[in-house]
């Protein structure tokens, strides 16, 4: 049985590669913000809208919160991996059956 992929596919042209994110498609408003994009966010001045100073002390704010959860979760999937290595070197150390 023919790939459908097949039937749309170009004489010529090699097979399309796997997005990064495999397969699975978001767009762009779904993807997580960076810390430039909140610190960068401008919005419209209307006659009875929010005070400008203010919302730009917000996303000041959010921004840093933004930057020190990202700082975080690196640490912690750090510290996740090597936590993982140590077991796993601890385990084939002191398994039974392991040689010593």
């Amino acid at each position: 049985m023919r790939n459908v992929l097949d039937l749309f596919r170009r004489p010529g042209r090699t097979a399309p590669t796997r997005p990064p994110n495999s397969g699975w498609y978001r767009s762009e408003a779904c993807r997580p913000l960076s810390v430039g994009q909140v610190r960068g966010r401008h919005f419209r001045t209307v006659r009875r809208g929010l005070d400008p100073a203010e919302v730009h002390a917000f996303l000041h704010r959010v921004a840093g919160d933004l930057a020190l959860a990202r700082r975080e979760l690196a640490y912690a999937t750090e510290e996740n991996i090597r936590i993982k290595r140590a077991l796993k070197s601890w385990q084939s150390r002191f398994a039974p059956g392991a040689r010593r």
